[in-house]
């Protein structure tokens, strides 16, 4: 281990970056960029992917026995179930797809994960074109779904 910090510290050091002892250097994350923050592949990620999949079939009637009012049950909070109730009331639409129609695809990337709980972006897209983005809170624990709406919740 000795021989591998001393060897990336003199990497360091021919490159100009010898300012920071070589430990530190070895174990300091690569710099944040805004749009790298970005992680696809994440359990948090899949989850809602997998919620939205088994939601549309059974908005669509197909490929299951279960509603959509089962498959939200089995997914989300029951806290956010009611408020996605309470959400359809007052727009006249699907409170999961924040439409009248269903998505013609979509698209999930986590863009944030703080003390539990990661925030999803999913984008969907519409066959008529055009993009709308929700976005999901996910408990890392259990991967339930705590919240989606327009904006991020943190």
């Amino acid at each position: 281990m000795r021989t591998a910090l001393s060897f990336t510290a003199a990497l360091l050091a021919v490159g100009g970056l010898a300012a920071a002892p070589a430990q530190a250097a070895v174990a300091a994350p690569a710099p944040v960029v805004a749009g790298a923050q970005v992680r696809a592949a994440t359990p948090a990620a899949q989850q809602v992917l997998t919620f939205l999949s088994a939601y549309r079939d059974a908005v669509e009637g197909g490929g299951g026995t279960e509603s959509p009012r089962q498959v939200r049950e089995q997914y989300l909070s029951p806290y956010l179930n009611y408020r996605l109730d309470q959400w359809a009331m007052r727009n006249d639409a699907d409170p999961v797809f924040r439409a009248q129609n269903v998505p013609a695809s979509w698209s999930a990337q986590q863009v944030k994960e703080e003390e539990g709980y990661a925030s999803v972006r999913l984008t969907e897209f519409w066959s008529g074109g055009g993009s709308q983005d929700v976005w999901y809170t996910v408990r890392l624990t259990d991967l339930r779904i705590f919240d989606l709406g327009d904006q991020p919740a943190f």
